[in-house]
């Protein structure tokens, strides 16, 4: 009896630890939600093969016809599990159907389902259960059907409004998410100082400080406040792109930056270590160009020492697509995909976009030793921890219904109306034509190639809908006064962003729209011209076939003929500009009676610029870059260095509108500023405070900047720098006092040693509507 005893109680106990082992495997750590993020991550680390950590570092995008789908487009479990038995990092751009360039594309439901189908196939039937990262372009909305459309960057950017472009790429965030996605490769935080170049429009502009503040935006905006979670109403943001891609040689997108360090330091990195410092962002994306004979993905001085040891960076540094593949096949710095990919996870890349290349072959690099594990797994790590910090291994999927109610909806739409209104800048008003009184004219024309042309720009999907020109007029006026319109000329045959070929008009179809155009001016009381560029003048140069730089600012086509005519008719015209970049406008500005900035403004662009013209809304933009005379005057930005711009023989290289310049239909003036103190110790502040009155008959918003100019330094300064902003709302009559917080941050610059330092002195504040409409104090700074 003892015995039967003895071994039954030797039995239970031994069953006990095979239980706990069998319990833990079954229910290993890495699920356990009560756990610190840290600790799940480095559990699934260590039970990874490395067959599963090369994949967590992959993404696919064109491959997932061959790797997951089937003739159809629709999920095909057997087919993944065979071609994908490790799982996947990442999978791009899941909205896009078979044929993206016809944009047969995933409604918001039918993406919420295929997310949901592939995450489900990944999280049951792989042996570790990781669940995958969806990424998708989030430039000006969420890039795919259905989505709502904003303003282009640049556009935003000449909102000057910090808290919109938070409240438009949460909103982003918001439809994304609803639809399976977690990571937005946006905001483009460029500083750009080319206009030539065909991404310009992606950016927020030409100065480093304004770029800071709308990137620090956008990344909130995206990822919330919370720095250790990320809620089911947010994404993973990732900066673009990493560095000088706004400065390339010739314009030309990818072409080397020709940077020094200090000026690198200051310009170009600035926005990208404010995004990081500030906001916390959780992704970087690696530029195409290459800085002083390096490319950027082979850059370990970019990808690790500033971003990483210097600013203390924890993220994803992800591949811009194909990236690691350019090191050997355009920038010819590596014989081969094996070799570009070692170059690439030594240098700091994480990730390879957009497909299965170069990553994938390093399996065998690992295996055989040529390369340490240990630099696999901190780039895995990094990869597992954003997707805990997602929450996807306890929540990976999304609500269709919830998508079907957030994408599109008319509380989304109302926000993109009010971001078009303020991204629109009032260059001219001669004689206060704006606004118009409707019932003044019985017939007013709009004419113009881009007058009833959907015009989103690049990055663009189809939203739920896109107001044009023409339209927004009729809604607004439509039963007051006749309308009348014509196209008037073309600038290329129509087309969209994505293609390929960009072909100009016959001269003869634009003769016949010309004729028709002044037949029906001739009959009007007001002439709207709509003008500028397309999508197809302006965008991203991927390839030698889909090229988007130019040679020229000026306007394309028999525009500036057109316009010219009608102004010989006597008419007053009202020119509304579209464009992705600044443009030669000499003749516009010196003829037109008004001009309006529009950039491209999302899919309520008519209904906005409408408002505008007929004064339910005073614009309040401000320019976010310098409109230069010509080619031959660039560069042409604003915060020029002493020795430049000395002038060109029988040339004028005056900008034709200045950084920072914006109309209102009301009037301000600016009282003389003081400072609280006109000496301060180096670690100490200052507060330039100054009155603001408005002197107008209408309420309006005015946009204030700050600036300054160190007047003697060891290293040389830029004529002016941008430092502080603020958009003050004034009724009529009304008076308000401003300040600014002058910091020794604000004063600090890059000495001889590349230390970021502030030397005593005498400094130039300024405050003013423009960065050439100025009141000046001196502040001097002492030891």
């Amino acid at each position: 009896m003892f015995k039967k005893i003895y071994n039954w109680t030797f039995l239970f106990f031994l069953w006990i630890p095979i239980a706990l082992v069998a319990q833990k495997k079954n229910n290993p750590s890495y699920k356990n939600p009560k756990l610190p993020v840290e600790e799940r991550v480095e559990n699934l680390l260590s039970q990874m093969t490395l067959e599963e950590k090369i994949a967590q570092i992959s993404c696919i995008w064109q491959q997932k016809d061959d790797l997951i789908l089937d003739e159809k487009g629709f999920f095909d479990p057997i087919k993944t599990s065979k071609s994908l038995p490790y799982g996947i990092g990442q999978i791009a751009r899941p909205g896009e159907g078979l044929n993206p360039v016809n944009l047969k594309n995933r409604s918001p439901r039918q993406m919420a389902d295929f997310t949901n189908t592939i995450q489900k196939h990944f999280v049951e039937n792989t042996r570790l259960g990781i669940p995958v990262i969806f990424h998708a372009e989030c430039l000006h909305g969420h890039v795919a059907k259905d989505g709502t459309s904003f303003p282009q960057p640049i556009g935003m950017a000449s909102s000057w409004d910090i808290e919109l472009v938070e409240k438009v790429f949460s909103t982003t965030a918001e439809e994304a998410r609803s639809r399976g996605i977690h990571q937005a490769l946006a905001p483009v935080v460029d500083v750009a100082r080319d206009p030539r170049w065909g991404r310009f429009e992606e950016t927020f502009g030409e100065d480093p400080f304004l770029v800071s503040r709308m990137g620090v935006a956008a990344v909130k905006g995206f990822q919330g406040n919370n720095e250790n979670e990320i809620d089911k109403k947010h994404v993973m943001s990732t900066l673009k792109h990493l560095v000088g891609n706004g400065l390339p040689e010739g314009g030309n997108n990818t072409a080397p930056a020709h940077i020094p360090e200090r000026e690198l330091r200051e310009v170009f990195l600035s926005p990208f270590r404010a995004a990081v410092k500030e906001a916390n962002v959780m992704s970087v994306m690696a530029s195409y160009n290459e800085i002083d004979g390096v490319p950027s993905h082979g850059n370990p001085f970019l990808l690790k020492k500033i971003l990483r040891n210097e600013w203390g960076f924890k993220g994803l540094v992800v591949s811009d697509y194909s990236g690691i593949s350019d090191l050997y096949k355009l920038h010819f710095v590596e014989e081969d995909s094996i070799s570009a990919g070692i170059r690439a996870i030594q240098s700091g890349i994480d990730v390879e976009l957009p497909d299965q290349h170069s990553f994938p072959a390093l399996l065998d690099v690992f295996k055989n030793g040529a390369l340490s594990v240990d630099i696999l797994d901190s780039a895995v790590y990094r990869v597992l921890k954003s997707k805990f910090v997602l929450g996807l291994f306890d929540d990976p999927y999304v609500n269709p219904d919830l998508t079907e109610r957030v994408v599109g909806s008319d509380k989304n739409g109302k926000l993109a109306l009010e971001a078009a209104q303020k991204s629109i800048v009032l260059l001219k008003n001669q004689n206060n034509i704006l606004p118009v009184n409707a019932t003044d004219f019985n017939t007013i024309s709009v004419i113009g190639p881009n007058a009833d042309k959907v015009l989103l720009g690049g990055y663009s999907d189809s939203p739920p809908y896109f107001v044009t020109l023409k339209q927004g007029i009729e809604n607004r006026i439509g039963n007051l006064v006749q309308v009348v319109y014509s196209e008037g000329c073309r600038i290329t045959k129509p087309g969209n962003w994505y293609l390929d070929q960009v072909e100009l008009p016959r001269e003869e179809e634009d003769q016949k729209l010309m004729d028709h155009a002044l037949m029906i001016a001739s009959r009007s009381d007001l002439i709207i011209m709509s003008m500028g560029g397309n999508e197809l003048t302006s965008r991203e140069a991927w390839s030698e076939n889909h090229l988007g730089d130019r040679a020229s600012l000026d306007l394309i086509g028999r525009q500036e003929e057109l316009f010219m005519e009608l102004v010989q008719m006597g008419k007053k015209v009202i020119v509304v500009l579209n464009n992705g970049r600044p443009l030669n406008i000499k003749k516009i500005k010196d003829h037109a009676h008004a001009i309006l900035e529009c950039w491209y403004l999302g899919q309520e662009s008519g209904n906005a610029i409408a408002d505008v013209i007929f004064g339910n809304v005073n614009p309040s933009g401000k320019l976010p870059c310098t409109f230069p005379s010509s080619v031959g005057a660039l560069p042409a930005y604003y915060n020029h260095k002493p020795s430049a711009r000395r002038g060109y023989l029988f040339d004028d290289t005056t900008p034709i509108y200045p950084f920072g310049f914006g109309l209102s239909f009301t009037s301000f003036r600016y009282g003389d500023p003081v400072l609280s103190s006109n000496y301060i110790r180096i670690g100490e502040n200052a507060t330039i405070t100054f009155d603001l009155t408005n002197n107008g008959t209408l309420k309006g918003d005015e946009i204030v900047q700050l600036y300054i100019r160190d007047q003697v330094s060891s290293v040389t300064r830029p004529v002016l720098e941008l430092k502080g902003f603020q958009k003050i709302p004034l009724k009529p009559g009304q008076m308000k006092q401003v300040s600014f917080e002058i910091t020794p941050e604000l004063l600090s610059f890059y000495n001889e040693e590349m230390n970021f330092t502030l030397e005593p002195g005498q400094f130039d504040i300024f405050v003013g509507p423009s960065s050439i409409e100025l009141k000046k104090v001196v502040l001097t700074v002492v030891k």
